[in-house]
């Protein structure tokens, strides 16, 4: 599996929140310096997890970016895809799939293929950021 640079950043930048959680809304400005992240970059990131209901935004003087729910009920996967798509640097599963039934000289090939998609996602699908910020993973 294979994140990008912009993954990892929307990661580090949710595990943040997720430490922070009990003192509500954080400014992009406090979570960039803090974390060494990029303002503009990351203010691009938490957009794109707002639009997927991740984050919500809060406005005015106390305004800034919060978990739309409890660190134990957002999973790494959901991050992962929203910013990089599928899970799996082989492709999702439904594409392997296809090639198993498709192609019987290289199925078994693509069945391992589909595991080690199928392992990766099971992963990340059931690794929450609390987990994360409480070391259970």
């Amino acid at each position: 599996m294979q994140i990008s640079q912009k993954g990892l950043y929307a990661l580090e930048a949710a595990i943040y929140l997720a430490r922070h959680y009990d003192e509500g809304a954080i400014k992009i400005h406090r979570i960039a310096e803090e974390e060494k992240l990029p303002e503009k970059f990351l203010e691009s990131i938490l957009l794109e997890l707002k639009r997927a209901r991740i984050l919500e935004s809060v406005r005015g003087a106390n305004g800034g970016y919060r978990l739309k729910r409890r660190p134990s009920q957002i999973f790494l996967g959901e991050i992962i895809r929203t910013i990089d798509g599928p899970v799996a640097a082989f492709g999702d599963a439904e594409v392997l799939r296809r090639l198993v039934e498709r192609d019987k000289k290289h199925s078994a090939l693509f069945r391992v293929f589909l595991s080690v998609r199928n392992a990766a996602a099971e992963i990340v699908d059931h690794t929450s950021l609390g987990d994360v910020c409480n070391g259970r993973k």
